[in-house]
């Protein structure tokens, strides 16, 4: 049976993910990996987490080991609408402006599988969440591709392109899709500033923000500035959260706060996915909310992150500078992004990478067009410390003979 002669139109266009492909090296000995944005384990609570899996097993066996609801746990949203008043100071959530989703990942498929077809236009980053990439591009809208400053989005370009559509095309305008936090890839933190005039500009051409925030609480320099949900409402926003960053990925816990009408929607959406998010899951995770206070516990973790990211900054302080290569300071998240010289291409040079004992994530799988080939997404949080200045000096002798031997193919 030939079965690529039957595939859909949708499945033709799937991609791998570049980033699951070459986190398979991250496991070959010897490899220093600076490329997924995954947690460091040692974050994460194991023992409480056992304690309240065997409690929940053994004493909610009747709900944890069931069928759920699509929407959720109720007693995980109860929680989680606690910690999202004292996080984002939000208040006058139900539970019915909540759904419970496996992971962010699944958030992103369910708005793309509600707002999104052939016809659709978009606002992304560029660079871009390659997630939100890949789930987005299932339905093939039409994409306006915005760059990235060091506070966020070029709201001015995108006023611009705004401004140039028809009016047709402005009513198959959806919406503008933002990480506001420690940006992934690029580590930029949307100002506030343009987090008001973001939702003015909604207004304005009558638009929603898909507001994807995995990262806001890992903040571990400067003051927090308010999400942009919190400042606009349900009205315009739709916010994603999820516990992967911040407790641990293994639990697949996400969700999406927004307008009543916006949750049933995606509710029907995921009844034709999954049917509901396993209850086990949820059920420990609204345990430990209710046990543990989150926040408080994050600190160990945030005093980990900074270091491990002042760690890797004077690595490149020390490694890269006189390379001609640039990089952001993040005051938070799990990323950096690398500026080369305009005559490197990362994908190109990661096969020299890999003989040294070095990857990290290619700029190009973050564009839309294909572009950035002289960016890459480097991580902190995983690598063990002293991992971290030698993945640099690593990466200095990687650039070194990459540039040799281009010179000698010339």
């Amino acid at each position: 049976m030939d079965f690529r002669s039957r595939l859909s139109e949708s499945a033709k266009r799937l991609k791998s993910s570049l980033i699951r492909e070459l986190l398979k090296y991250a496991n070959v000995p010897g490899v220093i990996s600076f490329g997924g944005g995954v947690p460091d384990p040692e974050t994460f609570p194991r023992e409480e987490l056992a304690e309240i899996a065997r409690k929940v097993i053994m004493d909610e066996y009747r709900f944890s080991l069931q069928y759920g609801t699509t929407e959720g746990d109720p007693l995980l949203k109860e929680q989680y609408i606690r910690y999202i008043e004292r996080y984002y100071g939000i208040h006058g959530l139900t539970p019915d402006n909540l759904l419970v989703t496996v992971g962010s990942q699944q958030a992103l498929d369910l708005i793309g599988r509600v707002f999104l077809d052939e016809e659709s236009i978009i606002a992304m980053s560029a660079p871009a969440y390659l997630g939100a990439i890949s789930a987005f591009r299932v339905a093939s809208p039409k994409v306006i591709s915005v760059p990235l400053q060091e506070d966020g989005m070029d709201l001015d370009y995108l006023e611009e392109r705004l401004r140039k559509l028809s009016p047709e095309e402005s009513k198959r305008f959806k919406f503008v899709y933002v990480v506001p936090n420690f940006h992934n890839p690029a580590g930029v933190t949307l100002s506030l500033e343009k987090r008001k005039r973001l939702l003015e500009m909604a207004e304005k051409f009558d638009f929603f923000i898909v507001e994807d925030d995995p990262y806001g609480a890992l903040r571990f320099e400067g003051d927090p500035i308010p999400s942009i949900y919190e400042l606009g409402g349900k009205e315009r926003v739709v916010l994603l959260n999820t516990f992967s960053k911040v407790l641990c990925p293994g639990l697949r816990i996400g969700l999406v706060i927004g307008d009543e009408e916006v949750i049933r929607l995606l509710v029907k959406a995921k009844q034709g996915a999954d049917l509901c998010s396993p209850s086990l899951t949820q059920r420990i995770t609204a345990r430990y909310l209710e046990a543990y206070d989150l926040l408080e516990k994050l600190k160990t973790t945030l005093r980990l992150y900074r270091e491990k990211k002042d760690i890797m900054m004077e690595a490149f302080e020390k490694y890269l500078k006189d390379l001609d290569v640039s990089w952001v300071n993040p005051q938070g998240g799990l990323f950096s992004w690398l500026t080369f010289p305009e005559d490197i291409n990362t994908l190109e040079m990661l096969d020299v990478g890999k003989d040294k004992g070095i990857i990290w994530i290619p700029g190009e799988a973050f564009y839309i067009d294909g572009s950035g080939k002289n960016h890459m997404r480097v991580s902190f949080c995983l690598p063990p410390k002293e991992d971290i200045v030698e993945g640099a000096r690593r990466l200095r002798e990687t650039v070194l003979a990459y540039k040799k031997i281009r010179a000698q193919v010339r």
